[in-house]
């Protein structure tokens, strides 16, 4: 399937511990890219923002949010779809956050390089943003079926077969 979306993809670093380089966004705006495109949506441009940012800040939004005290990995907050635009505005699906601290002490603990698992969290992020959710098990089984097709479509290994270990669980 031929995409022509474009993906205007905001990245803001605001904490130290993630290095600000091209490299780093290149992975994540990729990531995103690779996501959208294992899902086969038809084309239309989406915009989103990633923040990588620290545990703390992670943790204060999931107690606030989702009434977890603990950092998570990656938390989603995806925008309703129900406001007017312009036709020739892109689609703004939402935002993505990373803490730093958990994403490097999984990548490591796991043997992964940390842009393979930022990268498979970029994709997850993203697939909740596109309505995906993994609360019960034909849910989990279609967006990890998703999110191992954006992984190959990176040339990324399949990140529940691989390391079921420390898959992403919620």
């Amino acid at each position: 399937m031929q995409n022509n979306t474009v993906m205007n993809l905001s990245i803001t670093i605001t904490c130290d511990l993630w290095r600000s380089d091209d490299d780093l966004k290149n992975t994540v705006r990729k990531a995103a890219a690779a996501a959208y495109r294992a899902v086969q949506r038809p084309a239309c441009d989406l915009e989103l923002s990633v923040v990588l940012s620290d545990d703390e800040t992670v943790a204060q939004l999931n107690q606030r949010w989702r009434g977890k005290p603990d950092p998570t990995n990656v938390l989603s907050f995806p925008v309703a779809q129900s406001a007017a635009r312009a036709e020739d505005e892109p689609i703004f699906v939402g935002d993505i956050i990373l803490a730093s601290g958990i994403v490097s002490r999984e990548a490591r603990e796991s043997g992964k390089p940390l842009a393979t698992h930022l990268s498979h969290l970029i994709v997850h992020g993203v697939l909740h943003l596109m309505g995906y959710d993994h609360e019960d098990e034909p849910s989990a089984e279609r967006m990890q079926a998703a999110e191992s097709d954006a992984m190959a479509l990176l040339g990324l290994p399949d990140p529940y077969e691989e390391h079921e270990s420390t898959a992403i669980a919620g």
